[in-house]
């Protein structure tokens, strides 16, 4: 069974950052050539590697994000850090079902969507666009 996952970046994900807001169109396609190598029934070994290089990109990008957020004095950024450090978990969690798996099954498509999807558009709308709002207002004190 396939499911019909909507993973694309549009303008509900935008935070008005640009640099986060383009570290999220990357991360968005990652994940979607992940799920589709998942839903493509392809082998146990390109699913990994298509994780690894999701991880691998997850990684970066969370750590520029919390670079951001304390070059902005953001008060919120331990609160932020530990839900990236939740995020992180998860992908290793995939990693570990894949590994005793045959390969992507439809349980596992189930975790993908709940736990990667929907738990990074959810994060986005809310904690990143706070902390983009929060630079924004930072650095433009004028515009209150």
């Amino acid at each position: 069974m396939t499911y019909d996952f909507n993973i694309t970046f549009d303008d509900n994900l935008l935070t008005g950052n640009r640099t986060i807001d383009a570290q999220h169109k990357e991360l968005i396609e990652r994940i979607r050539n992940f799920v589709v190598a998942c839903q493509n029934g392809d082998s146990k070994v390109k699913a990994i590697k298509m994780l690894d290089y999701l991880d691998e990109y997850t990684d970066f990008h969370f750590k520029e994000e919390e670079a951001l957020q304390e070059k902005a004095g953001y008060p919120e950024r331990d609160r932020h850090h530990e839900k990236h450090e939740e995020f992180k978990k998860t992908i290793q969690e995939l990693h570990e079902y894949l590994r005793d798996s045959e390969g992507p099954t439809e349980q596992f498509s189930e975790l993908v969507q709940k736990n990667v999807v929907d738990w990074l558009f959810g994060h986005i709308k809310t904690f990143d666009r706070s902390v983009a709002e929060f630079i924004f207002i930072r650095e433009n004190p004028d515009r209150i």
